[in-house]
C-alpha cells in the first residue's frame, strides 16, 4: 500500500512527519508535490544544486583541453564530455527548480548564489590542469569518484533525483573509460608520457582524498552527511565513499606502474581499512570559499557566458509567454 504525503491538512506537524518517514523506511519515493519537512527540502536543494553546478563548472577544466587534445579522435571525445556534463547539469537544475518553487527561488536564483559565492562547487574543479595528463586523470578518477558517490544514491528517497541519477551514472561510465583510454596510452607511452601521468596523479592526489569531503562534521562544523543518510538520500558516510574509492583505484593505480603520491598509505587487513594520510582540511576550506586556484578565473568565465546569452533565456521566456 502506497503512502500518501498530500491532502492531510487535518494531521499535526508530528503526524505528517511521522508518515512522511514511514514513506522513507518503507523504500517509497518522495516526488516533487509530497509534503516533507522543511529539513529534507532544504538538505535536497543544496546537494542537487551543488551537484548541478558542479557539473556544469567541472566542464570548464576539460573545456580547456578541446582545443588542444592530440588528435581529432581525442578531440571529439572529450567536446563529447564537456556536452554530457553540462547536459547533466541542466538536467540536475531542473530537478532543484521543483524543490525551489515553495520557496519562492528559481534557476537565476542558483546562478545569482554561485556568483556571489552562497553556492559551492566541488573543490575537485577549482584546480589547475596544465597537461594532457590532467585530462585524463580527471576523467578516470575524478569521474570514478564521481560514480562511486552517485551510484551511492541510486536508490535515494527522492524520487526525481534517484531518476536523474539513472541517466548520469550511465554516461559517466562512459566518461571514466573515457578517461581510462588517455591513461593507457600514457602509461604506455614514452619516459616523458609516463613522467607526465605520474606527475598529474601527485597534483590531483590531495583533491581526489578531499573529494567525499571530511570523515567528520568536527572538520567543518557541517552535519550534511548525518541529515543526507538518516532522510536514506544515501547510505554510506564520506570515510565508506572514499575507502570504496581506494578498494577498486589503488590496484588499478599501481598496476599501470605507477606509484602512489602517499608512501605510507597502506592496507590494514585486521580493520579492513585503507590507511592513509589525511590531505591539508584547512586548505579544503579555503579551496571552497572560492580560494582555490583556478576558482574567480572559471567564475568569471561562468558569469560573462550567463550574462552573455541573456538573451536567449529572455528570447525563450517570450516565447513561452506568447504560445
Amino acid at each position: 500500500m502506497t503512502i500518501s504525503l498530500t491532502n492531510f491538512d487535518h494531521l499535526t506537524e508530528e503526524e505528517r512527519y511521522a508518515r512522511f518517514m514511514d514513506k522513507i523506511n518503507a523504500g517509497e519515493k518522495i516526488e516533487a508535490d509530497d509534503w516533507m519537512p522543511e529539513d529534507y527540502r532544504i538538505a535536497l536543494v543544496k546537494l542537487i544544486s551543488m551537484h548541478g553546478i558542479s557539473e556544469i563548472m567541472g566542464a570548464l577544466p576539460e573545456k580547456e583541453w578541446v582545443p588542444k587534445a592530440p588528435s581529432i579522435r581525442r578531440k571529439l571525445g572529450i567536446m563529447a564530455k564537456v556536452q554530457d556534463e553540462m547536459g547533466h547539469g541542466q538536467l540536475l537544475l531542473r530537478v532543484v527548480e521543483d524543490l525551489l518553487k515553495p520557496l519562492g527561488k528559481n534557476r537565476e536564483n542558483i546562478m545569482d548564489d554561485l556568483f556571489s559565492g552562497d553556492l559551492k562547487f566541488h573543490n575537485v574543479f577549482h584546480m589547475e590542469a596544465p597537461t594532457w595528463a590532467d585530462a585524463g586523470i580527471i576523467a578516470w578518477l575524478v569521474d570514478g569518484a564521481a560514480i562511486i558517490t552517485q551510484t551511492n544514491m541510486l536508490n535515494a528517497s527522492y524520487g526525481p533525483y534517484a531518476r536523474a541519477l539513472q541517466r548520469i551514472c550511465a554516461e559517466e561510465v562512459f566518461h571514466a573509460q573515457h578517461g581510462e583510454s588517455i591513461i593507457l596510452a600514457l602509461a604506455e607511452g614514452t619516459e616523458e608520457q609516463k613522467q607526465l601521468l605520474q606527475d598529474a596523479l601527485n597534483r590531483w592526489w590531495p583533491s581526489l582524498l578531499m573529494f567525499f569531503g571530511p570523515k567528520s562534521a568536527a572538520t567543518t562544523g557541517s552535519s550534511k552527511q548525518d541529515i543526507t543518510i538518516k532522510y536514506k538520500i544515501r547510505t554510506k558516510t564520506n570515510e565508506q565513499l572514499r575507502q570504496d574509492f581506494f578498494t577498486k583505484y589503488v590496484p588499478r593505480i599501481l598496476a599501470l606502474g605507477l606509484k602512489l603520491p602517499d608512501e605510507t598509505m597502506y592496507y590494514d587487513e585486521a580493520n579492513e581499512e585503507w590507511i592513509y594520510q589525511q590531505p591539508d582540511w584547512n586548505e579544503f576550506k579555503k579551496i571552497i570559499k572560492n580560494e582555490g586556484p583556478k576558482s574567480q578565473e572559471r567564475l568569471q568565465l561562468r558569469k560573462a557566458a550567463y550574462e552573455n546569452n541573456a538573451w536567449v533565456r529572455e528570447a525563450l521566456s517570450k516565447k513561452v509567454v506568447a504560445s
